[in-house]
């Protein structure tokens, strides 16, 4: 008998017997599909995956939204909208973009050349590799996404929004190279996409903030982002998630160059059986560097949450300052919160820590806003608040800031309504 031909093969090569995006980077995408089939679907013995094993998931798995809103739809932007893992060019600004941004076709040289530059590469000298699946699994079948260069001293006057909607398992690409003293804000939302893969490159100076709401996703999101970050540059990233029945969101970051900054937070709403799950490794390649981590979960009914962060530091790496931090409120006696915090540290001059917490909410500080005649709901929806604005104050922009509590509120009050 014949033995039977594995789904995930026979969905690649249809891929690529179909999909015009297919010819792109076909060298990288052979070896991501490689290094997917070749590691499986993620499983409890899979150590950076136990807090988090992925189950019946096919190539036809699909993805649906909940009934929340587009956080960003109220938000001047250049909006690219997907439907379906392609870009809906009559719902888009690609052309405004592109007079402020060049867009390049997928064939250009320094599209080629930034690729897949940044993921599948080893952490040289690190005690152990993380394995990434679903980072090779997008980069094999990407059918669409954008590929943005910022030229050298431009700001942008407005941030790119990338909208993802529709129900097919979809997987999008994100390529962004900002050059020399130029900056830019991106922002994600929409459930629309099984898995996002990003490569980011700041060269000398340059600024990047990212934002992404993932407070739509009902059923699967995985994403990825791989960023390097140059001499004097500074990325900052913010991702508010809320109830998606699995989300995985992993970001590594390079400090490649002397005095450059990278931030990373994230709030997290669960509940039901909601599994969020961020997975963060720095590293530090370069001296005077500094990095923080700042990610707040708030967790309801039967969900978890899971935080796994890790700070490498090379040898060369001297004056690096690492600050991570991970704490979770439990709403619930039933929700549930793994962390795995991580340093790894060869430079012997550094500044690095990290901690975790998990507990109730204060019953002192309820007690007091109830005695003061607040009704314990909106008691509650007060000190959570308070609790996730912490990550929330490393987002850049105060008035996106500001859009995020919103969301934050609008959490609570259907909490309380339920």
């Amino acid at each position: 008998m014949d033995a039977p031909i594995n789904p995930w093969r026979a969905a690649y090569e249809t891929f690529k017997a179909s999909e015009s995006a297919a010819k792109m980077g076909v060298p990288a995408r052979d070896a991501a599909f490689a290094r997917f089939e070749a590691h499986g679907l993620p499983t409890k013995r899979d150590e950076y995956w136990k807090y988090t094993p992925v189950r019946d998931l096919t190539p036809e798995t699909g993805v649906s939204a909940t009934s929340a809103k587009d956080a960003f739809a109220g938000v001047d932007a250049y909006r690219l909208v997907f439907v379906d893992g392609h870009l809906d060019n009559a719902r888009s600004d690609r052309d405004a973009l592109a007079k402020v941004a060049d867009l390049p076709d997928a064939g250009a040289d320094w599209v080629n050349t930034v690729y897949a530059e940044l993921q599948g590469k080893k952490v040289e000298g690190a005690q152990k590799q993380i394995e990434r699946p679903f980072a090779d699994l997008n980069l094999a079948m990407a059918t669409d996404g954008i590929a943005v260069r910022i030229p050298a001293g431009t700001s942008l006057d407005k941030p790119i929004h990338l909208r993802y909607e529709g129900n097919k398992p979809a997987h999008l690409r994100i390529v962004m190279l900002v050059e020399k003293g130029a900056s830019a804000t991106l922002l994600e939302s929409g459930a629309g996409a099984l898995t996002t893969g990003s490569e980011m490159v700041l060269e000398d100076g340059a600024t990047l903030n990212h934002l992404r709401a993932q407070t739509e996703v009902a059923d699967k999101q995985f994403t990825a982002l791989y960023a390097r970050i140059g001499a004097g540059s500074e990325f900052r990233t913010f991702t508010l998630a809320a109830d998606g029945a699995l989300i995985r969101n992993e970001t590594e970051l390079t400090m490649a160059g002397e005095e450059g900054n990278g931030y990373i937070a994230a709030g997290v709403m669960g509940r039901d059986h909601a599994l969020i799950d961020n997975t963060v490794y720095i590293r530090h390649e370069a001296a005077h560097c500094e990095s923080r981590q700042v990610v707040k979960n708030v967790m309801d009914g039967d969900s978890k949450a899971v935080f796994q962060g890790k700070i490498y530091v090379k040898k060369d790496a001297q004056k690096t300052d690492g600050y991570q931090i991970s704490q979770s409120v439990l709403l619930s006696e039933r929700a549930e919160f793994n962390a795995k915090p991580e340093l790894e540290i060869y430079a012997d001059d550094v500044m690095c820590s990290h901690g975790s917490t998990t507990g109730a909410l204060d019953e002192t500080a309820l007690f007091y806003l109830r005695s003061r005649g607040v009704p314990e709901k909106e008691a509650e929806a007060m000190l959570v608040a308070a609790f996730v604005d912490e990550a929330v104050l490393e987002i850049a922009d105060e008035g996106l800031q500001d859009i995020v509590r919103a969301s934050i509120d609008a959490w609570m009050a259907e909490r309380a309504a339920g």
